[in-house]
């Protein structure tokens, strides 16, 4: 199993008391980055830091890069995001889970707390 959906809370890290936004997403293991909608990232207004090249399942297509805060289950982190035009839905990435410290359970369909590695 791949793909969970979960509820989140995205917020602008540097604006704090900022517009925050609450959503459902799609917790998907293959892929890297969290990706969001364009609208979401001009809700949130969060800053371009700079461009991503990446293989879509169609296409190789260059989105702008930025950062937000993540919560998923009262785990919270600031992550890098990717920012699509072609995308209506949030797309929660394996660095973003490592980061809040979770991982796909596939024998439940659920998210779970797992171990970190420093090795």
């Amino acid at each position: 199993m791949r793909h969970v959906n979960v509820k989140l809370r995205l917020a602008n890290p540097v604006a704090p008391s900022g517009t925050a936004i609450e959503a459902s997403a799609l917790a998907d293991t293959g892929t890297a980055f969290t990706t969001i909608p364009r609208h979401v990232s001009e809700k949130l207004g969060v800053r371009v830091t700079g461009k991503r090249r990446v293989r879509t399942a169609t296409q190789l297509e260059t989105l702008e890069q930025s950062f937000a805060s993540v919560e998923i289950d009262g785990n919270l982190t600031v992550t890098p995001v990717l920012v699509s035009d072609t995308l209506d839905k949030i797309l929660v990435g394996v660095i973003t889970l490592e980061a809040l410290g979770l991982t796909v359970d596939p024998t439940t369909g659920q998210l779970k707390e797992t171990e970190t590695y420093l090795l």
